[in-house]
């Protein structure tokens, strides 16, 4: 009885040694502020892509400067409108959007400081756009839809007004740090230039070392991607981390493994870890150019959700993370490790639609492929 006793607790504890939890130890981070939340709108691109130009300007001229999530998102919707209006109602007008679409509303409109442009009334102190994007999208299918085959000249303003009322109107000057700028002069000073970044992707359904129009919902504005191999997309993305340049990532959060509770995202190689993977190391999925294909062919992978790449860490056994500041914010009640996420190797090769950098991130040998 007692030899029973010794070997049931020789086998509790060779379990329990197994069972480990995540322990993080950092291989290298990029500078960044602090993690904030996007409340209840559908905006993460701009909070993971304002996120990513706090990070370049940081990295360009030294400077700390929290951007205004809001006022590329109160640029962005006039654009959204206009392609609903254009396509007659046969495109999707939603809250989301994609990297590219701050970059293209940085180049027409520059950048603002939060302090000058915060998108909330004076009654709130939290983001909630679910009312002003039903009376938006209400008003364009009115628009597109009437009897008189003939759309109102006012949309624009009308559109714009709706904005105004919701989110503010748009500073045409403002002071920061004691000196006066305009939108496009804060830009010039931050020495930000859209021209500077580029999207890569990863599919085999269209040809390799192009630019390509990745057709998922969100891409309203047709933004051109540059489609590598899956091996050659992780190591642009582990060059640019090594060089001390972040990524605006966009990938799919929907799945049960992604954890902001516990802060991890995985990928196990047996479906019976699914649930004691987000809290314990378990053997990982080795993923393929095919399987990444086939997941996004079926709607298993999507684009749900765009976050900010800013370094890499390792488990105790080794395996690598890539460290991603989230936009749900910091409370440890809600999220793991003060909002961020340690997301592994498999889980990015797998689950990531795309990533945006700086150019001269770009390994030479991407470089040299894609002439860019």
């Amino acid at each position: 009885m007692k030899s029973l006793k010794v070997i049931i607790c020789l086998l509790f504890t060779v379990s329990f040694a197994n069972a480990q939890g995540y322990e993080f130890t950092t291989i290298h981070e990029c500078e960044r502020l602090p993690v904030i939340s996007q409340d209840k709108t559908g905006t993460c691109w701009s909070f993971s892509t304002s996120s990513f130009l706090e990070s370049e300007i940081i990295r360009i001229n030294g400077k700390k400067i929290d951007l205004s999530e809001m006022y590329q998102v109160r640029q962005t919707y006039p654009m959204k409108a206009e392609n609903y209006i254009h396509r007659q109602g046969k495109a999707q007008f939603s809250e989301g959007g994609l990297a590219h679409d701050v970059l293209n509303s940085v180049r027409e409109y520059g950048l603002v400081p939060a302090e000058a442009y915060d998108g909330l009334l004076a009654i709130e102190n939290k983001h909630n756009h679910a009312e002003m994007v039903e009376v938006l999208e209400s008003m364009l299918k009115t628009y597109v839809s009437n009897s008189t085959k003939r759309v109102s000249t006012q949309w624009k303003s009308a559109i714009s007004a709706v904005l105004d009322v919701y989110i503010g109107e748009i500073p045409k000057d403002f002071t920061y740090d004691g000196k006066k700028y305009t939108p496009k002069s804060f830009q010039e000073m931050t020495k930000i230039n859209p021209d500077d970044y580029i999207t890569l992707t990863s599919f085999t359904h269209e040809p390799f070392y192009k630019q390509v129009i990745l057709n998922i919902p969100d891409n309203f504005s047709n933004g051109m991607m540059y489609n590598l191999p899956i091996d050659e997309f992780m190591e642009n993305i582990d060059y640019a981390l090594a060089q001390g340049f972040t990524l605006s990532l966009d990938c799919d959060v929907s799945e049960p493994t992604f954890s902001a509770k516990t802060g991890v995202a995985v990928i196990p190689k047996n479906s019976d870890d699914m649930k004691s993977i987000i809290s314990e190391i378990k053997p990982e999925k080795e993923i393929t150019q095919s399987y990444r294909q086939e997941e996004f062919e079926s709607y298993s992978t999507t684009d749900d959700h765009l976050m900010h790449i800013i370094g890499k860490a390792m488990d105790q056994k080794g395996n690598i993370y890539y460290k991603v500041k989230n936009s749900w914010g910091s409370d440890a009640s809600k999220v793991a490790y003060d909002g961020y996420v340690y997301m592994s190797t498999s889980f990015l090769r797998l689950k990531s639609i795309s990533v945006l950098l700086h150019k001269d991130g770009l390994t030479p040998k991407t470089k040299n492929a894609i002439k860019f």
